[in-house]
């Protein structure tokens, strides 16, 4: 109790200091100190822990309002030395707007980047600076912010041009930059220094405080207290569910709030968790960290006293405080800057600033970001103190030059990786999974070096080339560690045991592939540099290869009459890497050499005559040749890691520096070599030198006695080092290789793109290398290769590829994969097929290579590749033994083409005076030497011209031919005449290309021929069918024909009767026995009262679709009566089919596999399917559509052709009569008191001789079609009412009417909104679905209780027919009439059937639905709103009468009402009500009674032409005015008119009570959504979660129904609903949508459907870029627009109740959704 006390007394002691408390006074004190650190600190220490802190709960609001008052007033005070109010709106007025917008991003809030200003892409502006500056009219970037960085317009830094928005354009005026201190008087500059000196050393005191139970001296407060607080702390190695768990077992709490203890120490950093005494938090302290200590490091918790915890609690409210002071003034801004980077006494790295960045690991996130942002609106706010800031952030940025941080960086990144082999490489081979996260960390260090180099230098002084080159020879040094590091051997005999660690490795290699291009880049921005740069390079490659060689032994190679020196060395069986950093580095300073022509300008300064050619081809080669054994199967026993390394070699991330670079330096090394050595060098390596060598290598070496494999394994090796040659003569692409330009190089890798298939902009994207800005030129240039194709409502934008750049096209493309290769290959041939070309595909024209690369082209005339290719040839002539290949031949004459098209080039482009030395056609047409005396290439070729076995290639050895004969023309002409050479050449050519197009028009001739030919064939076969079938197809025809016309020949009036659906004179049904076919046993059977069920498969739902109220609460399922269905729609029960027929015995056996299926999986694992058995549901057997019910098919009823019908009034008099002789009979059947019964029998049983009340009549169907009448019934009772089913429950049809009259409305408002007729355009599957319904409604009361079926139809009634026996019936305000109208027609067969008197069912239909049309009538007139004030239309005499009736109506209906119904004048007003009003309602009266009835419908109705309303009436038997149902029978209504107003709900109503709905009601829409999707990021990043106080949401989620803005997937909106935790979407669908909900994540940009709690499935979002591709998850940030096609379609699935469907479907299609926890989102 004691402890109570106290705790009271505190907050009153306070008080009486608070009111004595003066800050202006405390001000003035401390104005005259002369110690005033000691007088602050003593304030301090006095009042902070009596204001925070003082027990568990902590109590922010009072809390900040005291720290205000008695903390933060006297500080403000001191400072202006006046009233703060006054002096910092002063500071204010004289401030100058600083030019940097500095605006701090919330966590989700849109940023945008422009592609082509931003110097690089953390370059961002806020949405108004964006929407205010020039890049709105650029290529921008939009993401989403992780929070915490800031808006940088105003930096010009940040921006290559533009770099203010309109909002912060700097004056003219004050370009002078003047010192902001100047406006300020001394003694307040002196003022403001002391205070923020105090203020901001005692923040950074206490956030970088660590002992727990004291204070810092003077701070130590005058009376302590033994109150501690247990503190749990974040850190990045236990999961959410490990602290809940932990923090339940420690402090005792619930589920609940352990989930709200994590979700606090996960947003801030650190979280109390107990409040006590000492003792008390220690023992929690040390279960937490015995709980957490088993699998790792325990959770971090300290006991703290709560004085300390109160100091820290204050200090961050101090440094919010400083944030908040200074944004009135710059002045005030600069003297904070200033105070906080002053030196301490301890010298360097002393000053506030830097404490607090070294001490930065050691704080809580809550603390890191307060200083954060104080930081970011100081010290970054300021454009001097930025730089000296920058400074002291790395020691750096002023930057290479100066402070060398290019070495620092490396050298600290370098100092990280300890683990080396011998020769000092890296070894990342013993990682634990504890060093690979602090690897991950120490990358970020390359990332620091990423933005160092991004903006080039335009000058260099000597000092920076000094330290660049510095920097460089660290970077050398890395380079050096890491060249040759995970080397592999090749495993033979047994498959590698542990899969060896390559990830560390590659991850290094990826983070410094922009390095090395952007070092590069920096080289050739200066000659020296580069000149420099190549000599270090060179050098340390050699270093890297002295180490290598020893012990490889020397041998020679010979062939062709050439030798040459190499080492032995068998990649496949020594160590070899992937890795080779030094060695692309200096293939990339090589092409430089080219490209800035320093080679040819400045050759003395480079060491090109010590360079060592097969050195530096040797370890390329060796990787290369690794990978052609990779493909070759020779490798497999290494298992996946090497296939990993290879793959990303090639991928399009490394290739940049792996693949392209290695293939660079083999064309430096063979450029500058005989290249036949290079080529004996290549098939060295590549293992194949035995083949070629030998001296009869083109008869077939034997292989016969070799093994398989080794076959297979060599014919791959000789396609690989085919392809490696022809990439080495053929790839010059790169500028400095070829004479090109940059965008060339981009537009051929997009036209080899665009050769395998149309493209999407991403998918291009992807395919080509990114820049360090993520950039990947390729907008540049696509429009010149490629036009763009604009998506449909579904797919996304194409570009398909210009045909005139098909020519460019290259089969052996460097960066194909060979999936690719063979894809574009299969596509190219098919484009020439269909353009009537030959289906050759040469190599394309190529750019000349520049001077330093020149001698590559004579590879392809050297004697060993002529060899070589003769060989391959002579193989292809007689093929024996599987030692050759197809692709080996294609490749071949791939080179030949090359070689002829080369010189063809090199003809046209030499001048006269010197010879074209390079010769080909002489080459290829030379037979060899002496002693075996081969055959030339181009014999070779002649002969496989006609070779049986390469019908393929046929093509393409014509095209050699045909390029041979016409080089050979050329050089005759070039020989014999110095004329114009060209028009002979033209000549010859022309020559060839009539005969080509000759040929080519042939094969057209014939293909022509051969398609007429086949086309007669199927149309003869198709006539032969028809007749053999004829019976079958008549019955077609004639269905066909049936349902367009009217088909009237059986009515017995003339034919051309209008067709009517309902009442006595309704037209006859078509007598047509209907036939189906059972989907599982394919038997026929007619449908028939008497014979086996047919079932129709159904899903049955609840539904808010057309709900006009979605505020009403759900109701109590047990209690509830859904017999009278409220206008507002607000539940409904929608059935839905696809339309499938099967025997219900067959279904039956069908769903109990179902079940059965089911229960094994459980047992086996725990998985949802998209189909929930436990709830009936199950998959349309034939298109697995999800169902949870079958429906009985039903024959059609008979009607009745009596003669006289009774007329209104006699009817409602035999009416009235059955319903007493039913009260009677009920009331029979209850036991009450025996007198009150004998007398009303006595005096009711004259009236009543054609109604036999206790007539039970036999049920006309089946017992198969019962049992399903009971299915179908209790299906749609359990889940409209969301029940347990139960048959005998009296709801079951009441709930099976309201589904036939809501899926009615619900199709016909469909039809309405989609602007199709209302007859003829329902898909069959809708169509039989309602008359099923229908049909199924009429019949229901066969099932249930007959007592209880009347006792219903009594109670309906009684809400038309006032009925004193009934007590409680609704006002006709709140009852829908379709509903009404549906109910009453169904439940009227359980009192027809006994009813002997001859009273037809049609006529009592006829009469309810005229009495409920003047209901629907009266009920409109009555919730019409006051007229709109429109021109008093001058309508003809044809609507004047309707006018004058409705007036008269309307004035009967105000004298029963009197002054709740407003005076009306124009009778023009009220039609209009009506008539546009009661539409829906006849129309769902049409669609019901057609189908219940099955009467044809009149054709007018299958269009949409003018003069329905007219054909409509006639349809339904209604007068063209529907008045006249009133005054015909006005006696008669008038009364019931009396009864229906004078209820007291009507007056109520009306007088603003109740829900008041107008008709027609309007069809719901999806919400609206804005144009552009940054509007919504920008709606989701102001949203806070409801339950975490102004938190902000992770995933805010989109309700599209209703517009709510949701904070989903996290414990914190987490409700409990039918005893399940679920998250908010699932709990806002069982509110909003009856369980179905369509949502849009704000920040994945996803559409999200759910059903239930278990299904769910993710949609394309409607949002487009201007590519037409959709951008799920947001990840490249184009800006994004709203498709309104595809919102339709979304919008459609949801009014066609469809949704459910779609999840189903996305389930089956997709196993992941399946596992997802849908419930929680």
């Amino acid at each position: 109790m004691a402890a109570a006390e106290s705790d009271r007394e505190v907050p009153s002691a306070l008080c009486t200091e608070f009111l004595n408390f003066s800050a202006k006074d405390t001000a003035l004190k401390w104005i005259q100190v002369t110690d005033l650190y000691k007088e602050v600190y003593q304030h301090l220490a006095r009042y902070v822990p009596k204001i925070y802190c003082l027990g568990p709960n902590l109590n922010p609001q009072s809390e900040d309002l005291l720290a205000q008052l008695l903390l933060q007033a006297p500080l403000e005070w001191y400072l202006c030395g006046e009233d703060p109010s006054t002096g910092l709106a002063k500071l204010e007025q004289n401030n100058q707007p600083s030019q940097l917008c500095g605006h701090v991003f919330r966590v989700g809030e849109p940023t945008y980047s422009c592609r082509e200003c931003a110097a690089d892409p953390t370059c961002v502006l806020c949405m108004q600076c964006f929407l205010g500056s020039v890049h709105k009219e650029h290529r921008y970037r939009m993401t989403t912010s992780g929070g915490g960085g800031f808006c940088d317009c105003g930096d010009t830094e940040a921006w290559k041009k533009g770099p203010y928005c309109q909002k912060h354009e700097p004056n003219i005026s004050d370009s002078c930059q003047e010192d902001p201190l100047a406006h300020l008087s001394t003694d307040m500059i002196a003022r403001c220094y002391n205070v923020f000196a105090i203020v901001l050393k005692y923040a950074v005191d206490m956030l970088t405080w660590d002992k727990e139970d004291e204070l810092p001296p003077g701070l130590e407060p005058p009376d302590r207290g033994d109150t501690y607080y247990c503190m749990l702390f974040n850190d990045e190695v236990h999961t959410y569910e490990q602290v809940i768990y932990t923090l339940q077992k420690a402090v005792n709490c619930t589920q609940k709030e352990a989930v709200s203890f994590a979700t606090t120490v996960d947003r801030d950093g650190r979280k109390s968790v107990r409040f006590g005494d000492f003792a008390f938090c220690e023992q929690a302290k040390s279960v937490i960290v015995r709980n957490t200590s088993r699998q790792s490091k325990p959770l971090r918790v300290q006991v703290m006293h709560s004085s300390v915890v109160a100091h820290q609690c204050f200090a961050l409210k101090a440094l919010h405080w400083l944030g908040h002071v200074i944004g009135y003034s710059d002045a005030l801004r600069r003297i904070l800057c200033q105070v906080g980077l002053e030196r301490g006494p301890e010298g360097e790295n002393s000053s506030l600033v830097d404490t607090l960045m070294l001490c930065d690991s050691k704080m809580w996130k809550g603390a890191r970001n307060v200083y954060h942002q104080l930081f970011m609106s100081s010290l970054l706010m300021d454009l001097k103190y930025k730089k000296l800031f920058a400074i002291q952030f790395a020691k750096a940025r002023m930057l290479i030059t100066e402070e060398n941080l290019m070495t620092t960086i490396i050298r600290t990144f370098v100092d990280h990786l300890r683990h080396r082999d011998l020769q000092g490489r890296f070894q990342f081979e013993r990682y634990t999974a504890q060093q690979a996260f602090k690897f991950r960390r120490v990358q970020s260090l390359i990332g620091d070096l990423k933005y160092i180099l991004i903006s080039r230098p335009t000058e260099w002084s000597d000092q920076l080339r000094e330290k660049f080159l510095e920097g460089l020879d660290t970077f050398l040094e890395l380079f050096k560690c890491m060249q040759g590091m995970d080397p592999v051997v090749r495993q033979v005999g047994q498959h590698i045991e542990m899969e060896p660690e390559w990830e560390a490795a590659f991850t290094l290699q990826m983070k410094l592939t922009h390095i090395i291009s952007m070092m590069q880049e920096w080289c050739a921005t200066d000659e020296r540099v580069l000149i420099e740069a190549y000599k270090k390079c060179l050098t340390a490659l050699t270093h890297c290869h002295s180490g290598f060689t020893d012990g490889e032994q020397p041998i020679t190679l010979s062939m062709c009459g050439h030798s040459v020196d190499t080492i032995r060395y068998c990649v496949s069986q020594e160590k070899v890497s992937i890795h080779l950093p030094v060695s692309r580095l200096l293939a990339g300073l090589h092409v430089l050499l080219s490209k800035m022509e320093v080679a040819y300008r400045f050759p003395e300064q480079l060491p090109l005559s010590e360079l060592s050619p097969p050195m530096l081809i040797e370890h390329p080669l060796r990787c290369l040749v690794l990978c052609a054994q990779v493909h070759a199967g020779m490798w497999r026993r290494n298992g996946f890691s090497l296939v990993n390394q290879i793959y990303y070699y090639h991928n399009v991330k490394c290739r940049v520096e792996m693949f392209d670079k290695d293939l660079i330096m083999l064309q430096a090394g063979a450029s500058m070599m005989d290249p036949n050595h290079f080529l004996m060098i290549v098939l060295s390596r590549f293992e194949l030198y035995h083949i070629f060598s030998s001296a009869d290598c083109r008869k077939s070496y034997n292989r016969e006695n070799t093994n398989k494999d080794v076959v297979q394994q060599n014919n791959t090796l000789i396609e690989e080092m085919l392809h490696l040659i022809m990439m080495v003569v053929g790839e010059r692409f790169e500028a400095g290789v070829g004479q090109v330009e940059g965008c060339d190089e981009i537009k051929r890798e997009i036209i080899h793109q665009l050769c395998i298939r149309p493209m999407a902009h991403s998918e291009l994207v992807k395919a080509l290398p990114e820049n360090e800005n993520k950039e990947t030129g390729m907008e540049r240039v696509i429009d010149s290769v490629a036009s763009f194709k604009k998506p449909g409502v579904t797919g996304r934008g194409l570009y398909e590829l210009r045909p005139e750049c098909a020519k460019q096209f290259n089969l052996y493309f460097h960066h194909y994969s060979r999936a690719d290769q063979s894809k574009a290959e299969e596509a190219q041939r098919k484009l020439k097929r269909q353009n009537g070309e030959d289906m050759a595909l040469p190599p394309p024209m190529l750019p000349p290579f520049s001077p330093l690369f020149a001698s590559l082209v004579n590879i392809l005339q050297c004697d060993v590749l002529l060899g070589m290719l003769g060989a391959v040839l002579q193989w292809a002539v007689e093929p024996s033994g599987g030692h050759w290949s197809e692709s080996m031949l294609q490749r071949v004459l791939h080179l030949i083409g090359m070689g002829l098209l080369e010189e063809q080039q090199q003809l046209k482009n030499s001048s006269e005076d010197h010879d074209v030395s390079f010769n080909f056609t002489l080459k290829i047409s030379r037979p060899g030497e002496a002693p075996s005396n081969t055959a030339s290439v181009l014999a070779l070729l002649e002969n496989l011209q006609n070779a049986p076995h390469l019908e393929v290639h046929k093509d393409m050895i014509r095209w050699i031919l045909k390029m041979v004969a016409s080089i050979k023309t050329m050089r005759e002409l070039t020989a014999s005449t110095y004329t114009v050479t060209a028009s002979g050449s033209h000549g010859q050519e022309e020559m060839v290309c009539d005969k080509d197009k000759a040929e080519r028009k042939r094969k057209a001739e014939m293909a022509r021929l051969r398609r007429e030919k086949i086309m007669a064939q199927m149309s003869e076969m198709q006539r032969h069918f028809i007749n053999e079938n004829k019976e079958l197809f008549q019955q077609s025809l004639e269905e066909l024909y049936a349902s367009t016309s009217t088909s009237l020949e059986h009515s017995p009036t003339s034919s051309d009767a209008a067709l009517v659906c309902v009442g006595p004179r309704r037209s006859r049904p078509r007598e047509k026995r209907q036939v189906v076919t059972c989907i599982l046993c394919q038997e026929e059977q007619e449908i028939r009262a008497d014979s086996k069920a047919m079932v129709l498969a159904a899903f049955v739902q609840r539904s808010t679709v057309m709900s006009k109220n979605r505020k009403r609460p759900p109701h109590d399922p047990e209690h509830y009566d859904p017999l009278f269905m409220h206008p507002d729609l607000s539940f409904g029960t929608h059935t839905g089919s696809c339309g499938h027929i099967m025997h219900s015995h067959c279904w039956q056996r069908y769903f109990e596999a179902v079940q059965a299926k089911e229960q094994r999986r459980q047992q086996r694992l725990r998985v949802h399917t998209s189909y929930d058995v436990g709830n009936g549901e199950f998959l349309c057997p034939l298109c697995e559509c999800l169902s949870n019910t079958v429906i009985p098919l039903l024959p059609g009823t008979k009607g009745s052709n009596s003669c006289e019908q009774p007329g209104l009034g006699q009817w409602l008099k035999i009416s009235g009569q059955q319903i007493k002789a039913m009260h009677s009979a009920h009331r029979k059947l209850q036991p009450v008191g025996v007198d009150a019964v004998e007398e009303t029998v006595e005096e009711q049983c004259p009236a009543t001789e054609n109604f036999r009340i206790d007539y039970t009549p036999m049920s006309p169907y089946s017992s198969t079609i019962k049992e399903m009448l009971t299915t179908f019934g209790t299906a749609t009772y359990k889940v409209g009412l969301k029940v347990h089913p139960n048959e005998q429950d009296p709801r079951v049809p009441i709930m099976c009417w309201g589904s036939c009259a809501y899926t009615i409305q619900s199709i016909e408002r469909l039809l309405v909104d989609e602007e199709k007729p209302l007859f003829g355009s329902l898909p069959c599957r809708q169509d039989d679905c309602l008359s099923s319904l229908a049909r199924f409604g009429s019949a229901c009361w066969t099932a249930a209780s007959q007592p209880s079926v009347q006792g219903h139809y009594i109670r309906l009634v009684a809400a038309l027919i006032p009925d004193p026996q009934v007590e409680t019936s609704p006002c006709i305000l709140d009852i829908d009439m379709l509903h009404l109208l549906v109910s009453v027609v169904l439940s009227y067969g359980s009192v027809h059937s006994q009813d002997s008197s001859g009273l037809s069912v049609d006529a009592v239909q006829l009469h309810f639905f005229h009495l409920i049309t003047v209901a629907h009538m009266v009920q409109m007139l009555l919730t019409s709103g006051p007229e709109e004030v429109t021109m008093e239309q001058e309508s003809g005499g044809a609507e004047r009468e309707e006018e004058e009736d409705i007036c008269t109506l309307y004035n009967t209906l105000r004298t029963h009402l009197g002054s709740s119904l407003p005076e009306v004048a124009s009778g023009w007003h009220l039609w209009r009500c009506v008539k546009t009003g009661i539409l829906p309602y006849l129309r769902g009266a049409a669609l019901f009674f057609h189908h219940l009835n099955g009467i044809p419908t009149p054709p007018e109705l299958h269009a949409l032409c003018p003069g329905q309303w007219e054909v409509l009436c006639g349809y339904l038997s209604l007068p063209a005015n529907l008045l006249q149902l009133y005054h015909s029978q006005k006696e008669l209504l008038e009364p019931l008119l009396y009864g229906w107003c004078s209820h007291p709900g009507v007056r109520q109503t009306l007088q603003g009570g109740g829900v008041l709905v107008s008709f027609p009601r309007e069809s719901n829409s999806l919400i609206d959504l804005p144009d552009d999707y940054s509007a919504l990021i920008n709606q989701a990043s102001s949203f806070t979660c409801p339950k975490s106080g102004g938190d902000k949401s992770r995933a805010p989620t989109l309700c599209l129904v209703c517009g709510s803005m949701l904070c989903s997937q996290s414990y914190c909106c987490q409700t409990e609903l039918d005893g399940e935790d679920v998250g908010a979407c699932t709990a806002h669908t069982f509110a909003c949508g009856a369980g179905v909900g369509i949502f849009l994540r704000v920040r994945e940009s996803q559409v999200l459907f759910l059903s239930g709690k278990t299904k769910g499935c993710f949609y394309a979002p409607p949002y487009l870029d201007d590519y037409g591709e959709t951008d799920q998850g947001l990840r490249r940030g184009n800006p994004l627009h709203l498709c309104h096609q595809r919102y339709r379609k979304i919008q459609k699935l949801w009014r066609q109740h469809s949704v459910t469907e779609e999840i189903g479907h996305a389930q089956e299609a997709n196993q992941t959704l399946v596992g997802i926890d849908w419930q929680h989102l």
